[in-house]
């Protein structure tokens, strides 16, 4: 870490990845080999996803996870800035890669993801303690599950013993202890997350569920998702979060945060890849 405090309004506790992605016309059986387009690699993760997102959306956005320290970290730390993201928290960690996922597309745009963690996976709750010691009411704190858990649940105890809001969105779905998820304000999944929670018999007092292309509930408010003509699917629901977290840190109440959360996610399925270009 340095030695700087972060103080932004959203804060994202999360992963950062080179994207590796391969078109085909459709993703292979088990033992089956198809033959796939230029590969092309872009970035992604969950956790830096979602903080280009809110500063996209105008938020104050700031960023803690890990890279490999390798020239693909450096690279992502830059990236990161030129969008307005404070990269204080992100720490370099010696003789780890920085997280690299493979996402296959077909033909109908939809993804497999397969994700190599490699620093993600050393991020420390010392780490997030040191991010998050100035936090407070004012600030939203978002997160996923692509870090380790422990990290995902010292996140929550921490943010909302000091007052900040949390999003914590479950993706890749993970269990995470009831009680800390009813910290969350809201708990964001997907119909396959939501699946694992009722598995699991988790209650979730506010509990946002986006459907695809049925859009979206949180509660009793129900948003349509804008019809488009998809290109690539990929970080739609990162999209879709870090932007619910802007609009929520702004004082959005429930419809308008989702409304202007469905906007981005549209326009992140009718371009390629997880992020836009950098500003120039």
């Amino acid at each position: 870490m340095t030695g700087t405090t972060l103080q932004p309004t959203v804060l994202v506790v999360g992963s950062l990845n080179v994207d590796l992605q391969l078109r085909m016309d459709r993703h292979p059986r088990t033992g089956e080999t198809v033959m796939a387009g230029d590969l092309v690699r872009r970035f992604g993760g969950k956790g830096a996803n979602q903080a280009i997102a809110a500063a996209v959306a105008g938020a104050g956005a700031g960023m803690v996870g890990a890279v490999g320290d390798d020239a693909a970290g450096r690279e992502y730390q830059h990236r990161l800035g030129s969008f307005g993201v404070d990269v204080a928290g992100i720490r370099a960690v010696d003789g780890a890669t920085t997280g690299t996922a493979v996402i296959c597309v077909d033909a109908d745009h939809d993804n497999m993801i397969m994700v190599s963690p490699g620093a993600n996976h050393r991020l420390t709750t010392d780490d997030v303690s040191a991010a998050l010691r100035d936090i407070g009411p004012d600030d939203v704190v978002v997160l996923q599950l692509e870090v380790p858990l422990p990290v995902v649940e010292h996140t929550i105890r921490t943010a909302t013993d000091r007052g900040a809001r949390v999003v914590a969105n479950l993706a890749p779905y993970a269990d995470v202890e009831a009680e800390l998820l009813a910290r969350c304000d809201p708990v964001v999944v997907n119909e396959t997350e939501h699946a694992g929670l009722q598995r699991a018999g988790i209650h979730c007092p506010s509990l946002l569920v986006t459907l695809g292309t049925s859009g979206s509930r949180w509660g009793p408010v129900a948003v349509p998702a804008l019809a488009v003509e998809a290109v690539d699917s990929t970080g739609a629901g990162d999209a879709y979060v870090g932007t619910l977290a802007a609009a929520l840190a702004a004082g959005a109440d429930r419809g308008e945060a989702m409304r202007t959360a469905s906007a981005a996610a549209a326009d992140c399925v009718a371009r390629e890849g997880a992020q836009p270009d950098p500003p120039r």
